[in-house]
């Protein structure tokens, strides 16, 4: 059998296929989610890697063995099988192994109402369970006899029920690039942008898990530099890439630049806020200062937490919070279930650019506030020790205050940083924000100097 540590992650599983992870232990997971959840019934979706209807099918035969009905929407973005979580009121489980390479799959997992299933949630019995199982201890029978299998579309519904979240009836024509990187996005983009003034020009919506023109992974700069020169050799209005996945979005403006995901981030709260004025909005620790600014301005409060998907989503259900935004382009909104959805920050983006005549660069200046250095890894051999050496370095000075919610925090005057330690390599991840670009360079240049000493 495999070993789980190398696959079972913060709130996910992900392995390489099929030397980590096949359809037996598959068949495991599926059995103990439905045990650990006390499901009698869960939605299953999968992505279009080669591998991901085998596992998907396993995983659902597990689940029946168990005695759950299990309901099948076959291939869907991440998003839409949170929507199927939320709409149905089931646990939900996803095959995808999102942005990562062609040889990984993996599985995301939620209880009802698209509710996470974390380390703390439940991940740790199922793996528990699998690990037993696995080893020889008989799984015990199911009490109400083998469930059920069928299968059901919900493409039409996803979109129709995003477009309900957003007022995009006054918005003018837009040429739109849209790179899919031969992932999700090429299955759910027509559905969701039909019939809406809309030039859409499409790139890569063939679905394909072996990604043959990049790997879709667009927090990467080298996986949206086509993206870039059709928006410019087109003139287009604005470009948006999609992750394998499609569960995050990242915006290109019309001069082929990237939006910054805190800047999107941003430019979505401020909406959110209109509509539901005086609400709460999480953002974490990493995102760039304008957003807890312009939360503020328009009447929020915002509220930091650390990064991660699961602790996004608890804060979000523990507060109430309209809309919650990440550094990595994970946008969560209240009226998703507290889930992230790519395609419902891109319709707000559309919508925003659409309601007014100015370019997107113009529009999204007012929330792209500060240089910043981008996340920059350092491999060491010490992550402890080279935090420590950092937080000696900076702590006792004037003005200088440190916080450790998520690794190392550091503001000063008119700048901050932050450290975090990777839980899954040997590296510690650098993010520096400033006034001033000239800032951001003194800081960053200090700190990796102690970092890689």
């Amino acid at each position: 059998m495999a070993d789980l540590s190398e696959i079972v992650k913060a709130y996910d599983v992900r392995g390489v296929v099929p030397d980590q992870w096949d359809e037996a232990l598959a068949e495991l997971f599926g059995a103990a989610f439905v045990q650990v959840t006390d499901a009698t019934s869960i939605v299953i979706g999968h992505d279009m890697r080669t591998s991901s209807p085998g596992l998907s099918r396993a995983f659902g035969r597990g689940a029946a063995a168990r005695g759950a009905d299990v309901t099948e929407i076959g291939l869907c973005s991440t998003d839409e099988l949170y929507f199927a979580s939320g709409y149905l009121d089931l646990p939900g489980a996803m095959f995808t192994a999102s942005h990562n390479p062609a040889q990984y799959n993996g599985i995301k997992m939620c209880r009802a109402g698209a509710a996470p299933v974390g380390q703390e949630t439940g991940l740790a019995e199922i793996r528990a369970l699998v690990e037993e199982w696995s080893e020889g201890t008989p799984m015990p029978p199911a009490e109400s006899g083998e469930g059920t299998i069928t299968e059901r579309q919900l493409l039409t519904d996803y979109a129709r029920y995003l477009r309900s979240l957003v007022d995009l009836g006054a918005i003018r024509p837009l040429k739109v690039v849209v790179d899919a990187g031969n992932g999700m996005g090429g299955y759910t983009v027509p559905t969701v942008f039909e019939g809406l003034p809309l030039e859409l020009d499409a790139l890569y919506f063939e679905l394909d898990g072996s990604f043959p023109n990049h790997e879709a992974n667009p927090l990467a700069p080298k996986n949206i530099v086509d993206l870039q020169q059709r928006v410019r050799e087109t003139d287009a209005d604005i470009g948006l890439a999609f992750d394998g996945d499609a569960d995050r979005c990242f915006v290109v403006d019309e001069r082929g630049e990237p939006v910054p995901p805190s800047a999107v981030a941003a430019l979505v709260a401020a909406r959110e806020l209109a509509k539901s004025p005086g609400s709460t909005v999480i953002h974490n620790l990493i995102t760039s200062q304008s957003v807890p600014e312009v939360v503020k301005e328009n009447g929020g409060t915002p509220v930091r937490t650390r990064v991660g998907h699961s602790f996004i989503k608890q804060q979000m259900a523990e507060t109430g919070a309209v809309f919650g935004g990440e550094h990595s382009a994970h946008y969560y909104f209240r009226d998703f279930w507290n889930a992230d959805t790519g395609m419902l920050a891109a319709l707000h983006v559309l919508a925003a650019l659409g309601e007014q005549q100015r370019p997107l660069s113009e529009l999204v200046h007012e929330y792209d506030r500060y240089p910043a250095s981008g996340e920059i890894n350092s491999t060491v051999a010490d992550q402890q020790g080279r935090t420590a050496a950092v937080r000696e370095a900076f702590a006792g000075r004037e003005g200088v205050t440190l916080d450790e919610l998520d690794g190392l925090t550091v503001l000063g005057d008119g700048w901050w940083f932050n450290l975090r330690p990777s839980n899954t390599e040997p590296l510690l991840r650098l993010n520096v924000e400033a006034q001033d670009t000239p800032t951001v360079e003194r800081i960053r240049d200090e700190v990796l100097d102690l970092v890689r000493a």
